[in-house]
């Protein structure tokens, strides 16, 4: 006898509604982003730019700009599958079915001046005053840092204009941008070729800064001229400052640091030591030399600045999101300058959007620290929403849509101390051959961290005994002597040659010049920018100490 067994499965059918644009616009949407990058948005910007289609075509200019930041989105396929990907929820209704050649006259067609303009509007600061991690006291902590190594196709125009600086055999560009270090939102960005300089493309973004900002940098903006212009604006700065650098000892201060004076700036000079004992026993050293224009010692202690200059790296995390994160390690697709100047405006146009989600999703949770939340989430869920065409008209307007509620759901841990050394593995590198400084080849979770503020070593250097401008004069006439204790009165205070000139007024304008400038040079006195002259700290009286500045 057989016995048949019938397989009876369940079917449920899934019905639901989509609520797109009408007409030819249905294609134009970003799922929960298009909340962001709302259509009435998208339509000032093109009206702004002259860029509206003169007539309704199967492709109108807002469409295009969609399909521009989908092209950012789906870095891994051409424009037929991107077009594809925006369509693919609107099944049962009548869409355009554009060749490739089409979405490329598109492309041509809107330029990068559009673009350009969204990105600008939605461009800032997004965190709230309270939100937990965003400001250091008083001021909302910001950075600046480039990114080299944006690959472009190697094409003859890409070369003409960004010249034959290659990585891995590609045109590079160069990303400067200005960065909310607690949200890694983008307040402002300029890119171009690589042989400008970090700090000349730094300079077009200062107008961005405000009084309430404290910034951020590398020893790669160490200039003088840069913090000038940076201290101009009103904004607070804490950089690192190279090693060569020389700064004199005006005042010490109760914390290890001293006052001092870069250009024309007063700062702060702060010399640290970091010691590292890693889990595994590993213990070794770093130095951080900073300069900061928070120059009050008790309200600013040096420990918590150096505490705080670790703020920086979450710079390096916005460019891995960047670069690694949404584009995946890719080439840009643009041939030419105008259009790789459209694509990277796109791609920060998708990225400030994916974070204006992101920290509006964490300070709907009180306490949320943004760093939690994972850009990866976000961006995988933007993916299937606009495949599904979901979320483009939220039913609840003021609620926290998918996007959000995934980022909530996935939170990160919070952040432990590891230390993990930036190592580059290219063979062809020519910095592939790593210092050997004692830090671990691989990431190791820390187990305790001192930071040891040094104080500056008294330099007590004798006064030579005589010179070739003052040896045939009585010792308590001579001139340099007069000069130095003048100096030395107010040693914080910078003197022009002209003002010393006409306090003694028996010393002419050429002989000042003359003298100052050997004495500057014999480290008798401090030269401290074109014509500014101070005293140093060699003399046999330690400077007195002093909280503020």
């Amino acid at each position: 006898m057989r016995v048949h067994f019938a397989l009876q499965s369940a079917l449920t059918a899934i019905t639901r509604t989509v609520t797109v644009a009408a007409g030819r616009f249905a294609p134009g949407h970003l799922g929960e982003l298009t909340a962001v990058v709302s259509f009435e948005l998208v339509d000032a910007v093109l009206a702004q730019t002259r860029t509206v289609q003169r007539r309704l075509r199967d492709l109108p200019s807002r469409v295009g700009m969609y399909f521009l930041l989908a092209m950012c989105l789906f870095p891994e396929v051409g424009y037929r599958l991107v077009w594809d990907k925006l369509t693919g929820g609107l099944a049962g209704m009548p869409v355009a079915q554009p060749s490739a050649k089409a979405l490329r006259d598109l492309r041509r067609r809107l330029g990068a001046a559009p673009v350009r303009s969204l990105f600008e509007v939605l461009a800032g600061p997004l965190a709230r005053p309270t939100t937990p991690g965003v400001r250091f006291g008083a001021y909302r902590t910001v950075s600046f840092d480039g990114c080299s190594s944006l690959r472009v196709p190697d094409s003859p125009r890409n070369r003409a204009w960004l010249g034959r600086t290659a990585h891995h055999g590609y045109p590079t560009l160069e990303l400067m941008t200005l960065v909310e270090t607690g949200t890694r939102s983008l307040i402002g960005a300029v890119f171009g070729p690589t042989d400008e300089g970090e700090t000349a493309y730094a300079r077009r973004l200062l107008h961005l800064l405000g009084p309430d900002m404290l910034v951020l940098w590398d020893k790669g903006f160490d200039a003088n001229a840069f913090l000038a212009q940076v201290s101009a604006t009103g904004a607070k700065v804490l950089g690192r400052l190279r090693s060569n650098r020389r700064t004199p000892v005006l005042a010490r201060l109760d914390d290890g640091s001293y006052l001092s004076v870069i250009g024309t700036v007063k700062v702060r000079i702060i010399d640290a030591e970091i010691t590292v004992t890693c889990a595994d026993g590993t213990v070794f050293t770093g130095s951080y030399r900073l300069a900061t224009t928070l120059t009050d010692a008790r309200r600013h202690p040096a420990a918590a600045l150096v505490s705080l200059y670790h703020e920086r790296w979450e710079h390096e995390s916005a460019y891995y999101a960047l670069r690694h994160t949404i584009l995946a390690g890719r080439n840009f697709r643009s041939g030419d300058r105008a259009g790789l100047e459209q694509e990277v405006w796109a791609l920060l146009t998708l990225y400030q959007a994916l974070r204006a989600v992101m920290v509006e999703a964490a300070e709907s949770l009180p306490g949320t620290d943004p760093d939690r939340c994972s850009f990866t989430v976000a961006l995988q869920t933007t993916r299937d929403q606009v495949v599904q065409a979901t979320g483009i008209v939220p039913d609840e307007p003021g609620s926290l849509g998918l996007i959000g509620q995934r980022v909530l759901a996935r939170l990160l841990a919070p952040r432990r101390h590891r230390a993990s050394i930036r190592k580059v593995k290219s063979p062809i590198s020519r910095y592939s051959e790593r210092r050997d400084d004692g830090r671990p080849d691989r990431s190791r979770t820390i187990t305790e961290l001192t930071v040891t503020v040094l104080e500056p070593d008294p330099e007590q250097q004798p006064l030579p005994t005589v010179s070739r401008d003052d040896r045939h004069t009585v010792p308590t006439q001579r001139r340099r002597h007069r000069i130095l204790a003048l100096l030395q009165d107010d040693p914080t205070r910078l003197w022009r040659p002209a003002e010393i000139a006409a306090h003694f007024g028996d010393i002419t304008l050429h002989t000042m010049y003359r003298q100052l400038s050997r004495w500057a040079e014999t480290g008798i006195i401090h030269k401290l920018g074109p014509g500014l002259y101070a005293a140093t700290a060699w003399t046999s009286t330690p400077l007195p100490p002093a909280q503020t500045g």
